[in-house]
């Protein structure tokens, strides 16, 4: 039996209740067709996380990978891919944006350590600044380079945020120079690997300002839709900073009742 687009709809719907850990509490917000939109892009960004992360070998991962990439222009009946497809017409989501998230997923499968900043910004622009582009064509702007800005400085909070949960799949994504600079050595909290956090927690912030310039071109509630999920993001940063980045034994992660409270106090304003 084929999926219809409702029923595509609700499943990337329902993936992304279940598997987003803040962007099912930005696109609440947002009206039922920009938010079953964003739910598409997000199912798709899910679905290359997951090969790229997954357990099989990389021969393998590379090929679904691919095909991924190739299902952006012939489709299979798949919920997700329905729902994207149907989501790329109405929004005019681009195509060059859902295949540089697929050139991060492949690149995740060579490369481990980035030497620089620059090298590591140029990663973030494929995994999550590819996000903000094709969500910024849902949302109704042609900002694009504020929209990848912020994704750039999302990006940056999680790399802080999961610097341990990446560690066993061999990943470090700070970069190399500023380890050394700071005289970092292992991945244990200490006061250089303090110091080196909070100039982390700085560049992101920089970032996270610059991209909520995007704010000014959009809509009141796609204007709220990211100012929830920027608020969402520096509420974890906050929470490192509060913690004196012990991210290995303390959970920086907002409970349900926080992420909620940031979604109130968006709409109350």
């Amino acid at each position: 039996m084929s999926t219809t687009v409702e029923q595509a709809y609700a499943e990337v719907q329902r993936v992304t209740r279940a598997r987003a850990k803040n962007f099912a509490y930005g696109i609440m917000v947002l009206p039922r067709p920009k938010r079953r939109a964003i739910a598409a892009i997000y199912a798709f960004a899910r679905e290359v996380d997951d090969v790229a992360d997954g357990d099989a070998p990389v021969d393998e991962k590379r090929e679904q990978l691919e095909a991924l990439r190739d299902a952006l222009d012939d489709p299979p009946a798949t919920a997700m891919h329905v729902a994207l497809t149907d989501a790329r017409a109405r929004f005019g989501i681009p195509r060059a944006a859902l295949s540089a998230l697929v050139d991060g997923g492949l690149q995740d499968l060579v490369k481990t350590r980035y030497a620089t900043f620059d090298e590591l910004r140029a990663y973030c622009e494929k995994v999550a600044g590819a996000v903000g582009v094709a969500c910024v064509a849902v949302y109704g702007s042609d900002d694009v380079e504020r929209a990848q800005t912020l994704g750039i400085a999302l990006q940056l909070i999680n790399i802080m945020r999961d610097v341990d949960e990446d560690r066993p799949l061999g990943r470090v994504y700070l970069p190399q120079d500023e380890l050394d600079r700071f005289g970092v050595h292992e991945l244990a909290v200490g006061p250089e690997w303090r110091e080196l956090m909070a100039f982390q927690a700085a560049r992101a912030r920089v970032h996270l300002d610059e991209g909520l310039h995007l704010l000014d071109s959009l809509d009141r509630r796609s204007a709220l839709c990211v100012a929830t999920f920027a608020g969402l993001y520096r509420g974890q940063l906050d929470r490192m900073e509060a913690n004196g980045f012990d991210v290995f034994s303390e959970s920086c992660r907002l409970s349900t009742p926080a992420k909620l409270a940031v979604v109130a106090r968006g709409i109350l304003r």
